[in-house]
């Protein structure tokens, strides 16, 4: 069954080895945060360092592994209507939106929301690792490694699907950061089949 995540929320949840997560931008241009722990040991969790490091590029698409801070395959991608996604940057926090926006009440952002979903399985706001941001666009540039945050490639019924490799808990947003989602804020959904 489909499952909504309102604007600026997430959500926390299990996903059993052999399932599949499906990930979908109903109406475009929406990033989704998405942090994965082995549900048997949450020490170990999804690694954007550890992935690069085997898979040799920092553009994730079908076929792919995403290794976990232990070298364990968590999950693999299995379906992708974009081909865009973004692995550099931490989820977003109050902290960034302080530091980078000058924001004086800002929001808590994904960090707050995965720290508020993930709480119930005894993950705290420290173990949240860096995201597989879900239709973020995050072009580098090749001569200085500047980087940029562009409008997500999505359009409306974009999803990007993983199997999982073993047990795990995921932790999904409909990401609360006005420049990654073109300064727009949508509902992200997801389903879990097998």
């Amino acid at each position: 069954m489909r499952q909504t995540i309102a604007p600026q929320t997430g959500t926390a949840f299990r996903l059993r080895k052999g399932e599949t997560l499906t990930v979908i931008d109903p109406e475009g241009q929406q990033v989704a945060d998405l942090v994965a722990f082995n549900m048997n040991d949450p020490c170990e969790a999804i690694s954007s360092g550890r992935t690069f490091d085997y898979v040799s590029r920092i553009y994730l698409t079908v076929g792919d592994p995403l290794y976990s801070n232990r070298s364990s395959t968590m999950l693999r991608i299995v379906e992708d209507t974009v081909g865009r996604h973004d692995f550099l940057l931490a989820p977003c926090s109050r902290e960034m939106f302080r530091i980078l926006y000058g924001e004086p009440n800002p929001h808590h952002g994904c960090a707050g929301n995965l720290a508020h979903a993930l709480k119930p399985y005894g993950i705290g706001a420290d173990s949240i690792p860096t995201a597989f941001n879900c239709f973020m666009n995050v072009p580098v540039d090749s001569n200085t490694g500047e980087i940029k945050v562009l409008p997500p490639l999505s359009k409306a019924g974009d999803k990007i699907a993983f199997q999982a490799e073993m047990d795990l808990i995921i932790g999904l947003t409909a990401c609360a950061a006005g420049q990654s989602n073109n300064f727009a804020f949508k509902a992200i959904q997801y389903e879990i089949s097998t």
